[in-house]
């Protein structure tokens, strides 16, 4: 079964205008992005770089907002032209912020406060407070204070827009520690928020003494994922060991008796102190050795997605099921009538003058396949950014990215409605970003306007 035909735009406006969508807000949105999606796709649509900057610091795009200046300032992308929203400001390299979330208004939910309702940046900074400030203004609305004992670096999220998990950096022990060969036991720190309003889950080591020659850790979804050098990767409940191991309930704001130190809990210098320490090693629900601790899990019936553990395999992957680790074998394909179709696969030329995939990305909203297909010639390269159908993977749309393309440099591209934004990180640490904004062909305007006369 091949594609189906393309919507009328024209049909569609006239309908929403009549209000034949007014009943379900659900499908007015669904409308609106399908008719988004054929208006990118088409013939006519451009997309045109109309801003190109660049920066000593990282910059970083979190839907519809360029950050500069590690998130010191911030830019609307969505005007026809990027203008600036806010600026922080200018701080000490100690109070600089290292990592941030952009924390959305849940649906549905009564918060406190009215700016609760807004957008909110969750950011940490370099001297271990977390901080949420307003998307739009830059004001700090809430802080707190994580502790003194580790240093706090990387922010994401356990459940997207409901738990944040705060990673400290690994501790390594000091220099004359290493020399005579002490090995400090706990390699690092987890600290688990809910968000808004901000309520504590507690902060958990991860030990050596309980875990092994763990290489690292981190949290997703309820589950406490720890990896190892040899590839081995092991999924534990949080849940239960919270239940097993919490030490103690802290809340946030209130008065706390800790190791003969008393405190408020997220204030300084107090801070919040580790509550969750295991002293046993605590039930195993999966593990499974995987190159470079690759590891991916989902779909229904559940299944997950490793690459041997052999360097040889890089770039192979095997879809297995979680109930028995069967691997999933492709299956046949067979027409209405039952014949099996026999295909004829070839493989990928690796000549560096060939195209090449670099970044694949989906497009939830619009339902697109974003792929960045670069070629080599001598030492420069040129990209342009595909859009496939996801359903049957049909290309329906090229973007040219006017930019060279040095495959040695860091590149990370985003599609966002009608947006396409390039992040470039050169040598020293030089940042370019390229924006491109969605246009109507003038050209292909005028000759369709003559055409009308």
């Amino acid at each position: 079964m091949g594609p189906t035909q393309k919507p009328n735009v024209c049909r569609q406006l006239s309908r929403r205008a009549l209000g034949f969508f007014s009943r379900d807000a659900g499908v007015v949105q669904r409308t609106n992005l399908g008719i988004l999606r054929v208006l990118v796709c088409q013939e006519s649509t451009k997309f045109k770089n109309v801003w190109t900057t660049h920066s000593k610091s990282p910059i970083a795009y979190e839907r519809g907002r360029i950050y500069f200046d590690n998130y010191r300032c911030c830019v609307s992308s969505v005007a026809s032209e990027p203008r600036k929203l806010y600026e922080m400001p200018k701080c000490s390299k100690s109070e600089k912020i290292e990592d941030a979330l952009l924390w959305e208004c849940p649906v549905g939910e009564i918060l406190p406060n009215s700016s609760d309702y807004k957008s909110s940046l969750i950011a940490l900074t370099a001297h271990n407070w977390l901080f949420r400030i307003s998307a739009t203004t830059g004001k700090v609305l809430e802080k707190i204070y994580l502790a003194s004992y580790c240093k706090f670096r990387y922010l994401s999220w356990d459940t997207p827009q409901e738990v944040i998990a705060v990673k400290s950096a690994q501790n390594k022990g000091s220099v004359l520690a290493r020399q005579a060969g002490i090995q400090q036991p706990v390699l690092l720190y987890l600290a688990v928020f809910h968000v808004l309003p901000f309520s504590l889950i507690g902060i958990l080591e991860i030990n050596k003494k309980i875990f092994g020659n763990v290489t690292d850790a981190t949290l997703s979804h309820g589950i406490l994922i720890v990896m190892y050098s040899s590839g081995l990767v092991r999924l534990y409940s949080f849940q239960a060991i919270t239940e097993q191991f919490m030490q103690q309930k802290l809340d946030l704001g209130c008065a706390c008796r800790w190791g003969g130190t008393a405190g408020t809990v997220g204030e300084a210098p107090f801070g919040i102190p580790c509550n969750i320490k295991i002293t046993d090693t605590p039930p195993l629900l999966f593990e499974v050795s995987s190159l470079e601790n690759a590891f991916q899990i989902g779909g229904h019936p559940w299944h997950y997605i490793i690459t041997p553990n052999k360097k040889k395999q890089k770039g192979v992957f095997h879809i297995c099921a979680l109930k028995d680790n069967s691997l999933n074998e492709n299956l046949p394909t067979v027409t209405a009538s039952g014949r099996v179709v026999k295909k004829n696969f070839n493989l990928l030329d690796d000549d560096p003058e060939q195209e090449t995939f670099k970044i694949v990305d989906y497009e939830d909203e619009l339902d697109l396949l974003s792929v960045v297909a670069v070629t080599q010639i001598d030492a420069e390269g040129k990209a342009h950014l595909d859009f496939h159908c996801n359903e049957y993977g049909t290309l329906l749309k090229s973007i040219p990215l006017v930019e060279s393309w040095d495959v040695t440099y860091s590149h990370e591209v985003y599609f966002d409605r009608d947006l396409v934004l390039h992040i470039e990180q050169k040598p020293s640490r030089v940042f370019s970003c390229y924006v491109y904004q969605m246009v109507c062909d003038p050209g292909e305007e005028e000759t369709t306007n003559r055409s009308c006369e």
